[in-house]
């Protein structure tokens, strides 16, 4: 097991539609998170330096499940390649121990996200590197659906 994950996927549409869906937060809120989570908060201010707020619910019966994710963008490079850090938060953005969340004792403060977009055969070939979140780990998971959720989005699941 890796303590990175990597994922590719190719999707039928333009590398800037592709690109948008991960620096416009509007965008952003349509797909980002595992089946059944929304994002009602997505605060990002997509330059080097710039910070990142996001909030992932899940909405059951018996409680609101909450998350709360900050970072800053180390580098953005429209449309090919985005990196930002990522830490759990509070809902002022003051950052938590993952242990408190529930995360398996280990699991980093900080991680760093690399997108990379690329265009081959007419379609964005999308591929993100999650360093510090283990391959075939929950985290892992949450980004599959993700990205199932974008494909639908972009209307080519």
């Amino acid at each position: 097991m890796t303590d990175w994950v990597k994922i590719e996927r190719s999707f039928d549409a333009s590398i800037q539609t592709v690109w948008d869906m991960w620096a416009d937060p509007a965008q952003f809120q349509k797909w980002y998170g595992p089946m059944g989570f929304s994002v009602p908060v997505a605060e990002m201010d997509v330059q080097v330096g710039g910070t990142r707020k996001i909030c992932m619910e899940m909405k059951r019966p018996e409680r609101v499940m909450t998350m709360w994710f900050t970072g800053v963008y180390k580098e953005v490079s429209a449309p090919n390649r985005l990196v930002y850090t990522e830490s759990m938060c509070d809902a002022d953005g003051n950052v938590i121990s993952p242990q408190v969340m529930g995360m398996p004792e280990g699991t980093p403060d900080t991680t760093e996200v690399t997108v990379e977009l690329s265009e081959a055969g007419g379609k964005t070939v999308m591929t993100i590197t999650h360093a510090g979140v283990p391959a075939g780990s929950q985290g892992e998971g949450g980004w599959m659906q993700a990205f199932d959720k974008l494909g639908e989005v972009l209307g080519v699941s």
